[in-house]
């Protein structure tokens, strides 16, 4: 069993920066893949980023050289750093772990999936004003 706890969100002015954190518990974290994904009112939940147990990541196109994630596994967190922010990009952010080990980076695809992922966290609100 994995808890998560997503922290970091907040309201922001375009163009500025946040920095998401998700906190899971359990002594397995290095065994989970981390995911964020995100959900604006009226929208369907769509995949941000995820990275993978060996450190591998990928991301979606609409947050390529904006977004970094990241994983520090000694302290059970996971990162998500959001710079140059859009107001499309408000939406409330969850973090998700999923055991699955694709073995190559065509198969990571499958991280852009939610059904992929087995734990979810509340989330955390993200506003960007213009």
């Amino acid at each position: 069993q994995v808890q998560l706890v997503e922290s970091g969100g907040g309201l922001v002015q375009a163009g500025g920066s946040l920095r998401l954190s998700c906190a899971a518990s359990g002594r397995t974290f290095s065994n989970y893949a981390m995911g964020w994904f995100r959900q604006a009112p009226g929208k369907e939940r769509e995949f941000v980023a995820a990275i993978s147990w060996s450190g591998g990541s990928i991301d979606t196109d609409s947050v390529k050289g904006r977004f970094t994630i990241s994983r520090d596994n000694a302290k059970n967190m996971v990162y998500l750093q959001m710079n140059s922010l859009k107001p499309e990009d408000t939406a409330v952010y969850y973090c998700a772990a999923t055991r699955a080990r694709p073995t190559t980076a065509q198969a990571m695809g499958i991280f852009r999936q939610g059904v992929t992922y087995d734990y979810w966290g509340q989330g955390t609100q993200v506003t960007v004003s213009s």
